[in-house]
Order: structure tokens, then C-alpha cells, then sequence
């Protein structure tokens, strides 16, 4: 019988989040979604197996962090123990760099991908990084396309979310582009 899997829903100034894990470390971390419900059902889907749980305080720690971060506040999640079983060594490479950025700062994929060993890798970090199972423990939305322009973001509400949690992060200041001042516009409207 496989080890069990255990999951919480819990409160941010974003919405609820979702966790899920194991013996191993986290396994999932779920951005709000529109609605509870829906945080829940995707964070299911990506664990089906997983049973509502209470956390341990090392877990209790790295969820009160993730609140504290989203409050704006400069927390440290690389105590956040995470299980990477089933991840490419090129994963598990990128989100350990990743890891290492931190809140207010930034860099690019193709910076990423240099640290990683390969310059031309910038495409395939950026895939990683899109698949990232630990959003905001491995802080993706730290990692920007070239010349400062936001990139993708697969969390619910794409870029707009990814430029609120680099605004709460005191990240935002990059150059401004065409697409980077829309999601701006549509990032204030969502106050």
C-alpha cells in the first residue's frame, strides 16, 4: 500500500490556497483558483489520491510563510521540504535555482537557463517552470522573459496574478512593454 497523501485548504490574502503531501516533503502547492471549490478541485487533480490532513508543524510553518508572503512580507520558503520524485534532474535543477531568487528580485529564463549549464535552454526552463507543481515555494513568477517583459503564467488569472505577486514582492520595475503596462491596468482594476 502506498504511503498516504494528505491535503489542506488554506487562507490568503489571495484567496485559498491548497497543499498537498506525503512522506517525502510537498508534493503540490495550488494557487487560489475563482473559488474555494475549484482551488480544491485542482489541487485534487493533480493528487486524486489525496486526503484532507492536518499538517505537522514543520508544514504549519511553511503555510504560515506562504500567508505571510502574500501579505507582503519577505518570508524565506527554502525550508519548505519538497518531495521531487517523478521530476526530470533538468526540473529538479530549475526549481532549485529558482528557489534561490529572492522575493523583490527577478531573472530571466535565459538567466535561468545559463545557471542550469545552458544558454539556449531558455525555452525549456520556461516549460519547466509553467509545469512547477510548488508555485510560490518555487518562486516562478520571479523568473521574467527577456528585456523584463512578465512572460507566461499558468496559475488562474495568468500574467495579471504573476504581476500582483511580484507588486506584493516589491519586484515590479522592470522596463515597461506593451503588454507588461495591459496587465498593469488589468492588475489595478482587480483591487
Amino acid at each position: 500500500m502506498p504511503p498516504p497523501i494528505h491535503f489542506s485548504i488554506f487562507p490568503t490574502s489571495i484567496g485559498a490556497c491548497g497543499i498537498a503531501w506525503g512522506q517525502g516533503g510537498i508534493l503540490a502547492l495550488q494557487l487560489p483558483e475563482a473559488h474555494e471549490t475549484q482551488t480544491r478541485s485542482r489541487l485534487l487533480r493533480a493528487q486524486p489520491d489525496a486526503l484532507p490532513g492536518t499538517a505537522s508543524s514543520h508544514l504549519q510553518r511553511v503555510m504560515d510563510d506562504i500567508v505571510a508572503l502574500l501579505e507582503g512580507e519577505g518570508r524565506d520558503l527554502r525550508h519548505a521540504v519538497l518531495d521531487m520524485t517523478g521530476l526530470s534532474a533538468f526540473q529538479r535543477r530549475v526549481y532549485e535555482l529558482t528557489r534561490t531568487i529572492e522575493p523583490g528580485q527577478t531573472l530571466s529564463y535565459g538567466e535561468v537557463a545559463a545557471l542550469c549549464g545552458d544558454v539556449r535552454a531558455a525555452r525549456a526552463v520556461g516549460q519547466a517552470l509553467g509545469r512547477n507543481p510548488f508555485p510560490i515555494i518555487v518562486p516562478c513568477h520571479r523568473v521574467l522573459a527577456a528585456g523584463g517583459q512578465s512572460g507566461g503564467f499558468s496559475a488562474h488569472g495568468g500574467v495579471t496574478t504573476k504581476l500582483r505577486l511580484l507588486h506584493l514582492e516589491g519586484a515590479l520595475g522592470a522596463p515597461a512593454t506593451r503588454e507588461s503596462v495591459a496587465a498593469q491596468r488589468s492588475f489595478a482594476l482587480s483591487f
